[in-house]
């Protein structure tokens, strides 16, 4: 079944309006008609089963069948700080990350990365990786599109960490010794608050930063006896706190 978003606006006595590209992309691309069956979501965790009524230019009518109970979401905002990488791996990144359950997505500038983003690079980058969000949110029945910041410095991200009163942050570093400290701090995770993933870039995190990371309460975990590269470190953290929120184990 298709899923779109609409604004909360155009929900409305029993009815979603959905407006812009989306309605062009059903109307014209996927051809849907009126009788047919879509999944709408508000963006604010509210999913409905809806029937199509009306097509128009640039708008698409439908009627609410039923409010789904079960939502997409995780029990708690998963935040990942997410060292610039090179080449394209931030697609794949973004696009894999908003599957597993994230709740934003920071594109993060540290001392060791190879990419270095002006700020009119980086909105435009940000547009990118939300549309990708977008996209992903969908194709994944997600009740909500995760947030994909314009990158910021590590230090501001530290400072968004403090501000927020994050439950509970972990920092892969290939330093640390042994398995025990992850599985103490999924021991403590708990559903409700805000958990942040802080990954390196290809050239890892310096020790001053690891140090700065340790001083603001964020606690280093090993991922086992191999190296991952960044583009799979993130992936694999969000995969178990994935499975540790929906009661895998």
């Amino acid at each position: 079944m298709h899923h779109f978003f609409a604004e909360p606006s155009g929900v409305e006595d029993g009815r979603i309006r959905i407006e812009g590209p989306d309605a062009e992309h059903i109307s014209r691309v996927l051809r849907i008609k009126p009788g047919e069956e879509i999944l709408v979501s508000d963006g604010q965790g509210r999913d409905y089963l809806c029937q199509v009524e009306e097509l128009a230019k640039g708008c698409v009518r439908v009627r609410i069948l039923q409010e789904r109970q079960e939502s997409g979401e995780l029990p708690a905002r998963i935040w990942l700080f997410q060292g610039l990488p090179k080449s394209d791996k931030m697609d794949l990144i973004v696009q894999k990350a908003v599957e597993l359950g994230a709740f934003c997505i920071v594109p993060t500038a540290t001392r060791n990365a190879v990419v270095k983003l002006d700020p009119k690079k980086g909105e435009a980058k940000s547009r990118r990786w939300q549309a990708i969000a977008k996209s992903a949110a969908e194709q994944s029945k997600r009740s909500r599109i995760p947030m994909v910041l314009e990158p910021m410095p590590l230090g501001e991200a530290f400072d968004l960490v403090k501000e927020k009163n994050f439950h509970l942050c972990l920092i892969p570093y290939e330093e640390e010794q042994g398995m025990g400290s992850l599985k103490e701090a999924m021991r403590q995770l708990a559903p409700g608050g805000d958990v942040g993933v802080f990954i390196g870039p290809e050239g890892g995190f310096d020790r001053e930063e690891i140090r700065e990371a340790i001083s603001q309460g964020i606690r280093p975990v090993s991922l086992g006896r191999r190296i991952l590269r960044t583009e799979t470190a993130g992936l694999a953290v969000l995969s178990l706190l994935m499975m540790k929120f929906e009661g895998v184990f």
